[in-house]
């Protein structure tokens, strides 16, 4: 692929399979072709697309589930067509990989179980890779699905978003005890969220939180004066606040924390195509390709050196 331009967002593709798996996880959306430890390149990874699964192969398309509510990440642009910072990677890493991309848009919350019923290839929806997504595991460390794979391609953390002049003085999580919260259920705030409460409990200042479908009604609730803060992941929150939500304004408060890896997720048994999706990620890092997709959505900081297999920890 050229490094000079983006991947071209050319194609679509028909398959009653993929309309059945979007009936049931939600709108389907075509696309054109576009364990700690990096992920191998060089030589082997010439022909990419010899290395994936022969359904995948054989069908000539990738399906990824994704959320597509969460700008700059992913969300619905002109036409409602996908776009932002996965959108356009996944694009670029469907051309290295000489297939098409399909997007298939679905809750957040819902995006594991599709993928585990085999209604998606892969996951790509600004999910942070931790070892309780890997592990499948809860806060107690109890087993409760699977687990996931992940090839980790970019570094945030989470931010908290208030109304414009922050009226209620909030910096820190503790300034959020005896206020109410709202964020996005199923991420990894809400699991931080479940931490601050038993906080707040011990301090004798209840944090309430409601949990949304999505992000833009977490902050709508902020905007209403129905929450103190939303919390969300930092590329989101600083779009926000650049942009504003229905005509309110937002600005950030306190500092970045939570710093992890998004990850591409896969099945567990998806080794195979979890290592081509990494190769090719790398390539699209040595070929510069990556580094302007990032620079085009202002995420440049973000940037990894290299794919890594489940590295977060």
């Amino acid at each position: 692929m050229s490094t000079d331009t983006l991947p071209a967002r050319s194609g679509a593709v028909s398959r009653p399979a993929a309309r059945a798996a979007a009936a049931a996880a939600g709108v389907l959306l075509l696309a054109g072709c576009g364990s700690g430890t990096p992920s191998g390149g060089g030589a082997s990874d010439t022909d990419l697309h010899a290395q994936l699964p022969a359904q995948i192969r054989s069908a000539g398309v990738l399906r990824i589930g994704s959320d597509l509510t969460y700008a700059p990440v992913g969300f619905k642009g002109e036409g409602g067509k996908p776009d932002g910072l996965d959108v356009d990677l996944a694009y670029a890493l469907g051309d290295a990989l000489g297939v098409q991309v399909q997007f298939v848009d679905a809750p957040f919350d819902r995006l594991r179980l599709g993928l585990q019923a085999h209604e998606y290839d892969l996951l790509m929806s600004g999910m942070t890779d931790n070892p309780q997504r890997r592990d499948g595991t809860d806060d107690q460390a109890r087993k409760i699905n699977e687990g996931l794979d992940f090839v980790d391609y970019f570094v945030t953390g989470t931010s908290i978003v208030v109304a414009k002049g922050n009226p209620q003085k909030i910096a820190t999580l503790d300034d959020l005890c005896g206020r109410t919260v709202a964020l996005q259920r199923g991420t990894v705030q809400s699991v931080l969220m479940e931490r601050q409460v038993g906080a707040c409990q011990k301090a004798g200042r209840k944090l309430t939180v409601t949990e949304t479908d999505t992000d833009d009604q977490a902050l709508a609730l902020v905007a209403q004066g129905r929450a103190a803060a939303d919390l969300n992941d930092s590329p989101v929150a600083a779009h926000a606040v650049k942009n504003g939500r229905a005509g309110a304004q937002f600005q950030l408060a306190g500092e970045q924390f939570q710093v992890a890896p998004y990850g591409i997720a896969f099945a567990k048994e998806d080794t195979a195509l979890r290592d081509a999706v990494a190769k090719a990620l790398n390539r699209l890092i040595r070929d510069g390709v990556y580094d302007k997709v990032l620079a085009k959505w202002g995420l440049s900081d973000g940037a990894v050196q290299s794919a890594v297999v489940n590295g977060s920890f």
